[in-house]
């Protein structure tokens, strides 16, 4: 038995309803990669950027995410989360040191070695990886020179670089042990900071790709297997669809204010900010601007490497700029203030990580701001407001008048050419010199100097 004649001319009509229907992607399976792009240090915006992208990556379900890069370098710590939000990742993760002359140096190499995929363009580089002394000032490599001259038993190195070389290079090796690469040659990066161009680095089984651009990069990684959480996945790029993620808002944000000189500043307006609200209550402006400043860069110094000691000795400081403006001491306070805030300044962040300094122009230029802000301009304003009155009825007090005639109790004085209604607590007699010591709305409070300056006295 047919169908109906109805039903047969609807069945292509649904068909054709049905492939409209479905997304531009699946009909013609394409796949989506996420692209990132890191450019200068690598920090804690870097982290909280690739953080969010790769949830993000995971779940729209993409097939892959792309980490285009070009770095210096930058902080252990933030690297070492990038290393972990890859390795967790449920989608494989490509690390591309691109465009040609760009570089993946220091922390960058240990991301390169951690992804699924590492591929450089040409002309490219990386290495470097030597971790920096923590504290501050690098220790310098010794020279062959230097070596030969020292004794066979002498140490080369600080214990403490010691430990950081250790555990760098067995942190590289663990990486390079996982993703399949070369073991010897990350440590050779560690240990001797060496570096290879992308063709060398391809040779070595340093990377695993060189393409010339994206599109050459998804051609050449078509069909390549990755491991994911021991699960086997065969990559389908060919036909890939691009989508770029640039940093949003927060991570901007974040990149501004975990700069090292922005947090600086941050924190020195949100101090002045107090101080000012503090010796002048009331002002408001001061104090709301002060704490907004303070609770940002609070933030910001919590994500970075700060050494406390620093921190110290520039809130020290400060104190002692603030006390040469309330005590004078010919100088001594405040070139110690000054001096301490300097060497705090100098040493507050506590790596030497490139790109996570504090300029010392902008450390100069505070110091200077600082000494003239709360020596100065502070001990201006608290030598104005210790100055006698010389205007009003409150001038009166401690003024002396003279007895227009005798009385008891209550009496008529002149002060200051005019005629007033005086009390006193002894008897005075005419043309006596008497001294105001208060006023009761138009009568004068008055006493003799020698009573006035024994209640003084006492």
């Amino acid at each position: 038995m047919s169908p109906p004649k109805n039903l047969a001319m609807l069945i292509p009509l649904m068909v054709i309803f049905i492939l409209f229907s479905l997304p531009a992607h699946a009909e013609t399976g394409n796949k989506q990669v996420l692209l990132l792009s890191v450019e200068g240090v690598i920090g804690p915006a870097t982290e909280d950027y690739i953080r969010r992208a790769l949830e993000n990556a995971d779940q729209r379900k993409m097939e892959l995410v792309i980490v285009r890069i070009d770095t210096p370098g930058g902080l252990d710590s933030a690297m070492r989360e990038i290393i972990k939000q890859i390795i967790n990742s449920s989608i494989p993760v490509v690390t591309y040191v691109s465009p040609s002359g760009a570089r993946a140096a220091s922390a960058g190499t240990y991301i390169l070695y951690a992804s699924h995929i590492a591929a450089m363009a040409p002309g490219t580089n990386l290495g470097a990886a030597t971790p920096v002394q923590i504290g501050g000032i690098p220790t310098p490599t010794p020279s062959k020179r230097d070596k030969d001259q020292q004794p066979n038993n002498a140490p080369d190195k600080s214990a403490m670089q010691k430990k950081l070389l250790n555990d760098a290079a067995a942190y590289i090796r663990g990486l390079a042990e996982m993703r399949g690469r070369n073991q010897e040659w990350a440590e050779k990066a560690v240990r001797e900071a060496a570096s290879l161009p992308a063709h060398e680095a391809l040779k070595l089984n340093v990377i695993d790709i060189i393409a010339n651009d994206l599109d050459d990069l998804l051609q050449q990684i078509h069909h390549r297997e990755v491991i994911i959480h021991n699960t086997s996945r065969i990559l389908q790029t060919e036909s890939a669809v691009i989508e770029q993620a640039d940093p949003d808002w927060r991570s901007q944000f974040l990149s501004i204010i975990t700069n090292p000189n922005v947090a600086y500043i941050l924190l020195l307006i949100g101090i002045y900010g107090l101080i000012f609200e503090f010796s002048n209550p009331g002002a408001i402006v001061p104090g709301t601007i002060g704490a907004i400043a303070l609770l940002l860069a609070l933030y910001a110094f919590q994500l970075l490497p700060i050494n406390y000691a620093g921190m110290a000795l520039i809130l020290l400081g400060i104190a002692l700029m603030v006390a040469e403006a309330f005590e004078p001491s010919f100088g001594v306070l405040g070139i110690g203030g000054i001096i301490a805030f300097v060497f705090g300044s100098i040493i507050l962040m506590d790596t030497s990580a490139p790109g996570f300094d504090i300029d010392l122009s902008i450390i100069i230029a505070f110091t200077a701001i600082s000494a003239l802000l709360l020596i100065f301009i502070v001990g201006m304003a608290l030598k104005a407001r210790r100055k006698p009155v010389v205007s009003g009825l409150e001038e009166l007090i401690g003024a002396k008048a003279t007895v227009l005639a005798d009385f008891d109790v209550q009496g008529p004085v002149l002060i200051h050419s005019e005629t007033w209604q005086a009390i006193s607590h002894c008897r005075l007699s005419k043309g006596q010199k008497v001294v105001v010591t208060g006023i009761d709305g138009l009568t004068l409070q008055v006493t003799t100097p020698e009573l006035a300056n024994k209640e003084e006295a006492q």
